[in-house]
């Protein structure tokens, strides 16, 4: 995988280099971890873990000022320097939002950076950091390492075998990229700055959903520090993951997937291939967030985003159980096929009395946004093609769901013939007018309330 590199200028006049990769949305910055950092070379040499990003979401990932591509001759690392790179790439590629992923002595600045522009970083990714840099080097491994600065040979071998668990000869090509990557007197100065970021106080001031991962093979200190960060950031994430930085790939991009709402390549593959094997009559369900927009703009993306989280695990939980196979998200609706009728008629009325008990069952806080949705279902043999259902089928459950009325489950007739004698009370709606279709179609609204 090959970044395509580009150039920016911070503030103070250093030329900073980046790449970028990948399609998908939406875009996600690195702040990589000091002091060896080549990015172009890292990319150009493969990594899964690159690759599944890139086919995932659009990647942007810098060098950092006195290493890689970037300016050397640069003398001064203090946190409010580095922070200028970060803010020139963003800036000379015209990010309005962004993710932002801080990767070990990169997360201080990705969190300073996040804190102080909370309507730039919609989500922020936590992986492998902690907040005080100078408690990197009380981890036993790394107290060894600042005896080994002056001989940077057995330095550069000795960081090698830490990190990825190589010997002398493995990790020659380990060793070159950190040649390459930065120079000795650099490596020196970067350190000594980068020793100077402490963020605990800031920690609570993280307004954006954020996501910590940690691996369990780098330090049991790492471990704990990444607790730490997740009990003391409002409402966030903590994955742990197996092995070294580079295992548990398939957990560490469904973890990032999870956080930004969207469904990787990975599971859209395993759920097409699962569907696969599904033919004949299909149930179509359609949810729609009623009132979504007016609701984001009321509450702004943090606290909408929190609402709409709610939502999406309710009724992921709630199809998981009644056999429902989610096709998509539309972010305030869901589209899921049932091989049973019963059983997607049985998951809207599930689905409806879950969010009213939600907001008017016992124990209901009164302050709590409420959620209300509707609901359409239809039933015929839709048309399947690359993991994805269309075709007349599909079309119309997602008019009948719009012609619904808040807190309402319609039903096309054929779902009430297959539904027959199942228990279900269907009310006749009588013919209605669909978008789209030129024949009218009869309605029912099936009852939920208890």
């Amino acid at each position: 995988m090959e970044l395509r590199m580009q150039y920016a200028t911070t503030r103070d006049g250093v030329r900073i280099a980046f790449g970028t990769a990948g399609k998908g949305s939406p875009l996600i910055v690195r702040v990589p971890s000091l002091p060896f950092v080549h990015s172009q070379l890292e990319w150009s040499q493969g990594s899964e873990f690159f690759d599944q990003l890139a086919e995932n979401w659009t990647v942007v990932q810098y060098d950092p000022r006195g290493t890689g591509l970037s300016d050397r001759d640069v003398h001064e690392f203090s946190m409010q320097k580095r922070l200028l790179d970060l803010e020139a790439v963003a800036g000379k590629l015209g990010l309005e939002r962004f993710v932002l992923h801080g990767i070990g002595w990169g997360g201080p600045i990705a969190v300073t950076y996040a804190v102080q522009n909370p309507d730039r970083v919609s989500h922020l990714i936590l992986d492998d950091t902690q907040a005080r840099t100078e408690d990197f080097f009380n981890v036993p491994q790394m107290r060894a390492l600042d005896q080994l600065t002056t001989d940077w040979d057995a330095f550069l071998e000795y960081l090698a075998f830490m990190i990825y668990g190589v010997g002398r000869e493995a990790a020659r090509p380990v060793v070159e990229f950190f040649r390459a990557g930065v120079t000795q007197e650099k490596a020196t100065l970067i350190s000594a700055g980068a020793r100077q970021d402490d963020v605990n106080e800031l920690l609570p001031a993280i307004s954006m959903p954020t996501l910590v991962l940690s691996h369990s093979a780098v330090s049991k200190q790492y471990l704990e520090a990444a607790r730490d960060m997740a009990a003391r950031i409002p409402d966030a994430r903590l994955v742990m993951l197996d092995g070294l930085p580079t295992a548990d790939l398939a957990k560490l991009i469904g973890a990032i997937g999870d956080l930004l709402g969207t469904e990787t390549r990975a599971a859209e593959r395993a759920r097409s291939e699962g569907r696969r094997e599904e033919s004949g009559v299909r149930t179509i369900l359609f949810t729609d967030m009623v009132e979504h927009t007016p609701m984001m703009h009321r509450l702004g993306d943090k606290a909408g985003r929190d609402v709409l989280r709610e939502h999406e695990n309710l009724t992921r939980d709630i199809l998981r159980v009644h056999g429902g196979s989610e096709v998509k998200s539309m972010g305030d609706g869901f589209m899921a096929s049932f091989a049973s009728p019963a059983g997607a008629v049985e998951c809207a009325i599930t689905l409806q009395r879950a969010f009213e008990e939600l907001h008017h069952g016992p124990g209901a806080d009164p302050d709590k946004e409420p959620i209300h949705i509707r609901i359409g279902l239809n039933a015929s043999e839709p048309i399947e093609e690359g993991g994805d259902l269309f075709g007349a089928t599909v079309i119309m459950a997602s008019r009948i769901a719009a012609h619904a009325n808040t807190g309402e489950i319609l039903a096309s007739d054929v779902v009430r013939g297959l539904c027959s004698g199942k228990g279900f009370l269907f009310a006749d709606r009588g013919e209605n007018v669909l978008r789209g279709f030129e024949d009218a179609v009869r309605l029912f609204e099936i009852s939920w309330q208890q």
